[in-house]
């Protein structure tokens, strides 16, 4: 919500949570200040997974890839 500008009640079913249980989350994040700021090694981190994430849907992408060539060569040899 922070960050994309989303109302609460869209955030809440994306998450799978309470939209009240959101709201008190969200109240509390405001109430500490730390309204989307990244500590540096919150940073770091975040990069860390996302550069992960981007592998491994490369890896996803090339197994669904070879599994489409297993399946069309299987059903060529019948």
């Amino acid at each position: 919500m922070i960050e994309t500008g989303k109302p609460i009640a869209q955030c809440a079913r994306d998450l799978g949570v309470n939209e009240g249980t959101l709201g008190n989350w969200l109240a509390k994040t405001r109430a500490s200040g730390d309204a989307g700021e990244l500590a540096e090694t919150e940073r770091a981190e975040l990069l860390r997974l996302r550069r992960e994430v981007r592998i491994l849907e490369e890896e996803k992408e090339i197994l669904r890839k070879a599994a489409l060539f297993f399946a069309r060569e299987t059903d060529r040899r019948k």
